[in-house]
């Protein structure tokens, strides 16, 4: 796996989602075709592990969380930035989502959950909210920001 080839898998799944809100209906929708099981899943999930083993994703620390924005905001990517994070249960720095966010939580442990929710897609509307939170093991979530926006809170 390499970073081009990562960059073509989230090319070809940001193609599917032009033009959709960020609302529950994002979320039903994702989790039904390209969710825990999918193919896509699967390859999302197998890539984010291999770039992280080989250390082109997650490639900084800070406050107990490996991050690393891979790709900045771009046509090719539907206008989301992609960034991965590698948590261990740990709640990361508050932020909100002016324009929403897309993330795929990746379990490494069983029983790990992000924000509450076990693998799979969880969408974030605009104006949202949060402190990232990684409980009962590890996991890593990959995270669709449009126009990679987000705001740092505290």
């Amino acid at each position: 796996m390499s970073p081009t080839q990562f960059r073509e898998q989230i090319a070809e799944l940001s193609a599917q989602l032009a033009g959709r809100p960020l609302d529950a209906a994002l979320d039903t929708w994702l989790n039904a075709e390209h969710g825990v099981g999918t193919v896509t899943y699967e390859c999302l999930k197998q890539s984010c592990e291999a770039g992280v083993a080989e250390g082109w994703l997650c490639d900084r620390e800070g406050g107990g969380v490996r991050y690393g924005r891979i790709f900045k905001p771009a046509p090719d990517l539907g206008g989301f930035s992609v960034d991965v994070v590698d948590m261990k249960d740990i709640a990361g720095p508050h932020h909100a989502h002016p324009t929403g966010e897309i993330d795929l939580i990746m379990p490494i442990d069983d029983g790990a959950r992000f924000d509450g929710r076990a693998a799979g897609w969880l969408v974030y509307p605009p104006g949202s909210a949060h402190p990232p939170t990684v409980t009962g093991g590890r996991a890593l979530v990959l995270y669709l920001l449009p126009e990679g926006r987000i705001d740092f809170t505290r």
